[in-house]
């Protein structure tokens, strides 16, 4: 799906989910009362509303808390959010203290010689598949 209609309909349903109508007059007169630019003109939100455009960051931050949803949730949308969380959870729960001192051994290594271990460390893993270590076929 594109990128923009994602985004068009994340903010539909987060205007819904406010309590507003999802219309171009209504983000135009909500987004300029909280903006502390420019005001947008009802064919940009118009845009945003219906997958033409995408806004700048510093606008995204201001419907986000206008919404009162997250910015990157809003942007990206929450599979995006998931995956990140789950991707930290696993380092901040999984992860062993030797492992962690062994992260850290590697980091304060120079680049050239993490290059080698990287690379070691991705053959074994190609190797070994599953987590008893049996080699792969």
């Amino acid at each position: 799906m594109d990128e923009k209609l994602q985004f068009s309909n994340r903010l539909r349903e987060a205007m819904l989910a406010a309590g507003y109508e999802a219309r171009a007059a209504v983000i135009e007169n909500e987004f300029n009362q909280r903006w502390w630019g420019r005001s947008i003109s009802i064919q940009s939100a118009w845009g945003w509303l219906n997958a033409k455009a995408i806004p700048s960051q510093d606008k995204l931050q201001v419907l986000a808390e206008w919404l009162k949803v997250e910015p990157q949730i809003l942007r990206f949308g929450e599979g995006i959010a998931k995956s990140v969380k789950q991707y930290r959870e696993r380092w901040d729960e999984k992860l062993t203290h030797q492992e962690r001192e062994t992260v850290d051994a590697f980091l304060q290594l120079p680049a050239p010689q993490r290059k080698v271990v990287r690379e070691v460390i991705l053959t074994f893993a190609k190797v070994y598949k599953d987590d008893e270590g049996t080699p792969s076929s």
